[in-house]
């Protein structure tokens, strides 16, 4: 036996992944899933739509099992869609096929506990979902281990930090800060792996027979939650935090949420729950309760727990950085806010809520969509210091008060944010063919769209990949594409960088000096880009 194999079998690997919940306590019949049209399909009274902004309405009940198994079966095309998806950008990431078969090894290290630190309830659905999973990916891992995997990816995607994945923005006001005085959460999910993944999003309306009915914005074969609320008006929104690369996995956090919202009904029961789940990444949890009339952050990490309340406001922002006492010595954490763009869009998020004294859900929206920088400065479209980087997987607003909730549709938060009154959702008692939605609650999609600089930025984003390649396989572009780059994001410094780049490497160092040089002018997302930057221009200097 190779040595690796060994080493993998002697620590507990063999034995995580021959692993099956016990779901005897859950033995059930689901009837076979119905298909009504080509976006409708039903099973019983349960049922998944898409709707006319193109979001996918999933509405299960019933014990773990059969909401594993009524999740699996009506979602079936889009959770193998967003398998396929998701290996397509393993297979680029890494696309040596020796590396490949490293890498799933790895993860089968990686993962050999994770299956210990996940609730059995939570397994029984995973299994469920798990039965439904393609066959031709079995070769990474058996279906039911292979989704427990890709709840752990999320994870391990907030651990990487040298890619740019994660850049969430979330802020609470009440009380004054308000239009009628109640609780407005917004926030924006800017998780991103590529424009795929985000294309088919589900809102899923869920009543377990444990715990709280509750919705979540998700996509095919997840279970976990990164946004979403109960029918007791409690809010779930994660943030990442600085990470260190994991040594193994533990809770993914997003089951950790999932717990919270099936389960907590205030600030100090959601505390609970976060405290007694081992996580094995730094992440904020942002609560909002109807009970409390307010909301707090929980923070959460391998090593740490935290909880951040204020005192004499009726207003919270969070970035992607730590602000309890827990943390204030966090060398990490400092830093990440000294160098990333976490404490700009924090900053941001104050200046916006200071011009709008007595916000409302529309004005959420405003400030989730803006693309300025501090005091309106132009910094580029996708900069990461802008509220909106035009990459969000989606926005979404809570008024946990009265249970409504708006969620973006596509592209990014730009689409029209669609209303759900989740009072009249979780009482509907069987499938009809008339929306769901609070229509007329609706909020209109962001003129941006109707914009030639809009058209603009998607030119530039098909371009710049296309000059990314070019710089990594060092081929050649002529330079007219180059001053294209530029001339469509104008105020971005990414551009001017690769040019600069494609120039230094090819030795063209006076044209590589000038783009470097017009770099610099900008708003550079991080200090260390900015370094970086810098560093070429000694060099030609």
């Amino acid at each position: 036996m190779p040595m690796c194999m060994a080493l993998c079998v002697s620590c507990g690997v063999s034995k995580s992944l021959r692993e099956k919940p016990d779901v005897s306590l859950y033995q059930t019949e689901i009837p076979a899933r119905e298909k009504i049209n080509d976006s409708t399909f039903t099973i019983a009274h349960n049922f998944l739509r898409k709707n006319r902004q193109g979001l996918w309405e999933l509405k299960v009940s019933g014990n773990p099992l059969e909401l594993g198994l009524k999740t699996g079966s009506l979602t079936q095309e889009l959770f193998n869609e967003q398998e396929d998806i998701f290996v397509k950008k393993i297979d680029e990431l890494v696309p040596s096929k020796g590396y490949q078969n490293l890498l799933r090894k790895f993860l089968a290290w990686f993962n050999r506990k994770m299956y210990l630190n996940i609730d059995s309830q939570f397994k029984a659905e995973l299994y469920g979902v798990s039965q439904y999973a393609s066959p031709k990916y079995d070769y990474i891992a058996k279906p039911y281990q292979r989704v427990m995997y890709f709840h752990g990816a999320h994870d391990i995607g907030h651990a990487l930090q040298d890619l740019a994945l994660v850049g969430c923005s979330s802020f609470a006001a009440w009380g004054d800060s308000t239009e009628d005085g109640k609780l407005l959460i917004g926030r924006n999910f800017d998780f991103y792996a590529g424009d795929a993944f985000a294309k088919n999003k589900i809102i899923a309306f869920v009543a377990p027979n444990q715990g709280y009915k509750f919705m979540s914005v998700t996509w095919g074969g997840m279970i976990g939650v990164v946004s979403g609320m109960n029918d007791q008006g409690l809010t779930v929104t994660i943030n990442a935090g600085k990470s260190e690369f994991p040594l193994i996995a533990k809770t993914p956090v997003s089951l950790v949420t999932r717990e919270i919202l099936q389960y907590a009904s205030t600030i100090d029961e959601a505390i609970e729950i976060a405290k007694k789940r081992e996580v094995f990444v730094s992440e904020s949890i942002f609560v909002g309760s109807a009970k409390d009339k307010k909301a707090a952050i929980i923070e959460v990490s391998p090593k740490n727990f935290g909880v951040y309340e204020v005192e004499n406001s009726d207003q919270l922002i969070c970035a992607n950085h730590f602000q309890s006492a827990a943390y204030a010595n966090d060398k990490k954490n400092q830093k990440h806010i000294l160098e990333s763009h976490s404490q700009y869009r924090y900053e941001r998020m104050e200046e916006l809520l200071k011009e709008t004294p007595k916000i409302g859900p529309e004005d959420v929206v405003s400030i989730l969509r803006n693309k300025e920088g501090l005091d309106e400065e132009k910094i580029g479209y996708g900069n990461e210091k802008a509220l909106n980087q035009l990459l969000a997987h989606h926005g979404i607003v809570f008024q946990p008060e009265d249970l409504l909730v708006w969620v973006s549709s596509n592209p990014y938060q730009l689409g029209e944010f669609v209303a759900y009154d989740l009072n009249e959702v979780f009482n509907l008692s069987a499938f009809a063919d008339a929306p769901i939605a609070e229509t007329e609650r609706n909020i209109s999609k962001d003129p941006f769209l109707q914009s030639e600089a809009y058209l603009n930025y998607e030119r530039y984003r098909i371009l710049r990949d296309e000059i990314e390649d070019v710089i990594s396989n060092e081929a050649h572009v002529e330079q007219t594409k180059l001053k294209k780059l530029v001339q469509l994001n104008p105020y971005f410094w990414e551009g001017y960088y690769l040019a600069g780049l494609y120039n230094h490497n090819k030795g063209y160092d006076l044209v590589a000096k000038g783009y470097f040089e017009k770099a610099l002018e900008l708003e550079i997302t991080t200090v260390p880009d900015r370094e970086n930057v810098e560093k070429y221009l000694r060099k030609l200097r």
